[in-house]
């Protein structure tokens, strides 16, 4: 689908790498030519991500254990990875999320989701932008969000809350700093199944058929369509694309949205001749 080189030459940072989404974007940009940066809490598995994604694809692959609800943290990230030659490209990926009944939460259970997801994605984005713009280097955000950044969500409102801040930041900042060389975009993606996000969102095996099959294509997302979306947007032949959000979903969030579309599942090819006009 694209040419072997189509990131070569990049150096990108993928928060959140070692594992899930994070770690299928890695494996695919580094199959197309860039070099990787990764980072999460975990050391061990950040180590165990980087090994097995180097062998898969005899890339470059360099970790560093960070906490992005920490700016410190963040920060001192970055200054690292700019010792070892900077970076060109930035995938906010690093999410926590579950499910729970919103009188039942707690400060702490919102400041979880918020620091890592809007805080975190916030200190990496313009700690990334303040090196670009200072050096005239041009830069390229990718934001993982969700559909319901703009919708909103029941039972998982401290991500809604968290996606949305980030969406805003991506749509202000594409139109301060487009002009300057750095561009941000953003992916709202639907089902895509991981082991750890799965078993806090849609914890019964019913739950999560359902879920997977909620939309017009009826099956859940191949990571390797997510993956292919995030490499053409972080190429730079696509560089006039700044702002924008594309979704992923195989049509979820517009099947639900229509006021009418669930009667299709409702209707009998009989209901359906029983409505047209008589002759």
């Amino acid at each position: 689908m694209f040419r072997s080189d189509l990131l070569s030459g990049k150096r990108i940072l993928i928060t959140g790498g070692g594992t899930g989404i994070g770690l299928s974007i890695g494996r695919r940009y580094l199959s197309l030519g860039a070099e990787l940066v990764i980072c999460g809490r975990r050391e061990q598995v950040l180590a165990e991500a980087a090994e097995a994604l180097t062998k898969e694809t005899g890339g470059k692959v360099s970790f560093k254990p960070c906490d992005m609800r920490d700016a410190a943290q963040v920060d001192d990230l970055l200054n690292w990875a700019w010792s070892e030659g900077g970076l060109d490209g930035l995938v906010n990926n690093a999410a926590g999320n579950f499910i729970a009944q919103s009188e039942s939460l707690s400060p702490r259970a919102v400041d979880a989701v918020l620091g890592i997801v809007l805080h975190g994605s916030a200190y990496a984005t313009l700690g990334c932008g303040k090196r670009w713009l200072a050096q005239g280097r041009k830069g390229n955000v990718l934001s993982i969000i969700t559909t319901y950044a703009w919708t909103g969500s029941a039972y998982v409102v401290p991500s809604a809350m968290a996606k949305a801040g980030v969406l805003a930041m991506i749509r202000s900042l594409a139109v301060e700093w487009g002009g300057r060389g750095v561009r941000l975009n953003a992916i709202a993606p639907g089902p895509f199944p991981t082991a750890g996000a799965w078993e806090r969102l849609v914890p019964k095996p019913e739950m999560a058929a359902a879920f997977e099959a909620k939309n017009p294509l009826k099956r859940a997302g191949r990571h390797e369509e997510l993956a292919n979306l995030a490499s053409f947007l972080m190429a730079d032949e696509t560089a006039y694309i700044n702002g924008e959000v594309v979704t992923i979903d195989g049509g979820e969030w517009l099947q639900g949205a229509g006021q009418f579309n669930f009667i299709g599942g409702m209707m009998s090819e009989a209901d359906w001749q029983a409505l047209k006009p008589k002759k």
